[in-house]
């Protein structure tokens, strides 16, 4: 945002940067003793043409720009939109005794402000040009709101269709996630997830990562999850599901060049089995008593490498009787450790996890999460997602839940 510099006044007084483009020298000279007459502080640039103005703007930062509408190379008050789009300083137009309407179009065309040429007085300089400035900075906070409060909505609605609620109906298996933007104040990416269980008693769930971030990927990321969770609980299964969906990943995606990782999760409380299928994606976490450790697991192609040709064999493990599985996006572990530039890794993830000792899955999270992040110190971008199923077997009661 734009707004009075620094003079040399000392760190809080108040300068002007002011860029005058007139292409006439007795304006222009009659625009410097007038700012010459006010008590303004300020450094004046002048310019003769929208070209001249275009460098001086693209070389540093301006509080207000006084603008003349006949230039040599460009006229009327679509001259006060060429400008706009290389600043955000304010603008005053000056305009001549026999343009009755330039000024009143001028304002219309986004102009703070304007003056007549030869009816302007010391004063009604200093005050124009202090008044232009604080209604661009009003304007441009007022923006910076709304813009705010339309990404909080984009966000909220984008984080219902990615992390939806878990549908579980079994006090058996609790589910647990987080999901973290790559940049601050950014939409959110590709990842998604989300658990369901079905009559069978059969506990589902998907983590993915769609390739890229931004709208269009957050889009196909909604988009097979909602896909994923029609299909799941309508009796699809195994590979046959993950062939149906690449056929709408392709379908939908923006871009060829669009992919998505994902592991398939499917946990039996009956026979106390968990079957993985991974396309493109890492092996989770799973941890249990004795400790976290990597699930070794057969791997797949990411959906859309290679449509129709992918397979996806089957992992299957016996759960212990008390367990978690900790599923999660590369973002997690594609940060850096430390300041010589190495990656944090499943290796790591591991040692992280082996300080943290509590029986909260939530807050096992937001703690992992966070000491993931202060390592990182915002050095890698990438969006993360992280999907904790927790169980307890044999009667026993389940832990509980933080969504």
């Amino acid at each position: 945002m734009t707004g009075p510099s620094a003079g040399r006044g000392g760190p809080h007084a108040e300068q002007y940067d002011v860029l005058l483009v007139e292409d006439d020298d007795g304006d222009a000279l009659l625009v410097e003793e007038l700012l010459h007459d006010t008590d303004l502080p300020y450094t004046l640039t002048r310019c003769h043409t929208a070209a001249e103005a275009h460098r001086a703007l693209a070389a540093g930062p301006v509080d207000c720009v006084l603008l003349d509408l006949h230039l040599p190379d460009a006229s009327g008050v679509e001259t006060i939109q060429t400008i706009q789009a290389d600043t955000h300083a304010a603008i005053i137009v000056l305009t001549g005794l026999d343009e009755p309407r330039a000024g009143v179009d001028s304002l219309a065309f986004g102009a703070q402000d304007y003056l007549v040429k030869g009816k302007v007085e010391p004063d009604l300089m200093q005050r124009a040009v202090r008044y232009a400035v604080q209604r661009k900075q009003v304007e441009l906070a007022s923006a910076a709101l709304q813009i705010g409060k339309l990404r909080a909505e984009e966000n909220a609605r984008l984080e219902r269709g990615l992390l939806p609620e878990p549908l579980l109906s079994s006090p058996a298996v609790t589910a647990s996630s987080r999901y973290y933007p790559g940049r601050a104040q950014a939409l959110l990416g590709g990842d998604f997830l989300d658990v369901v269980q079905t009559d069978d008693g059969q506990v589902h769930a998907i983590i993915g990562d769609v390739s890229g971030h931004g709208p269009d990927a957050a889009a196909l990321g909604v988009c097979l999850r909602i896909a994923w969770r029609a299909l799941t609980l309508g009796g699809h299964r195994n590979q046959h599901l993950l062939h149906l969906l690449e056929q709408i990943h392709i379908a939908e995606r923006a871009g060829s060049d669009l992919f998505t990782t994902c592991t398939l999760i499917t946990l039996d409380p009956k026979t106390a089995t968990l079957t993985l299928h991974l396309a493109g994606h890492h092996e989770p976490l799973l941890a249990t008593s004795d400790g976290t450790r990597q699930v070794e697991a057969a791997h797949g192609i990411a959906l859309g490498i290679a449509p129709g040709l992918g397979d996806w064999p089957a992992t299957t493990l016996a759960l212990p009787a008390d367990g978690a599985l900790i599923a999660y996006t590369d973002g997690l572990i594609e940060g850096f450790a430390d300041g010589t530039g190495a990656r944090l890794g499943v290796d790591g993830l591991l040692n992280i996890i082996g300080t943290l000792h509590t029986p909260d899955p939530g807050t096992h999270l937001d703690l992992l999460i966070s000491r993931t992040r202060a390592l990182n110190a915002d050095r890698h971008t990438d969006d993360l997602a992280v999907l904790r199923l927790d169980w307890r077997m044999a009667g026993q009661p389940a832990r509980a839940q933080s969504s």
